[in-house]
């Protein structure tokens, strides 16, 4: 199977399954996704977020799932728990076709590795 066959395929499979799971009816998209990896990433998931700290919970995602790629670093963790990085390398330019496709390859081997999907 091709390459862009297989993450499109288990892009599917992720969101249909997250989706259902944390959706209430609703499809989620790469946004939500990433915001729900956040959410897990800072360990704090009982709780209600302000606008400004779901921002920084889709920036958390976003450094962790291009962490494995080399663009960022785990540095530490504040006395809240949130999780702080350092950027390694500067992100390529990228056409909005290509962000979402790294960010949906970056998704889904976030999950597969956590065992979520195979």
């Amino acid at each position: 199977m091709a390459r862009d066959e297989e993450l499109k395929e288990r892009w599917e499979t992720l969101s249909q399954k997250l989706s259902e799971q944390f959706g209430d009816g609703e499809v989620l998209d790469l946004d939500a996704i990433i915001y729900l990896i956040g959410v897990q990433e800072l360990g704090q998931l009982h709780r209600e977020f302000k606008k400004d700290e779901k921002l920084d919970l889709m920036h958390i995602a976003i450094c962790r799932l291009l962490e494995p790629y080399g663009y960022y670093e785990f540095e530490y963790f504040d006395e809240e728990g949130w999780p702080h990085y350092q950027t390694k390398g500067e992100l390529p330019h990228l056409k909005a076709g290509e962000q979402s496709v790294l960010m949906k390859e970056a998704v889904v081997n976030y999950f597969v590795t956590a065992a979520y999907i195979a």
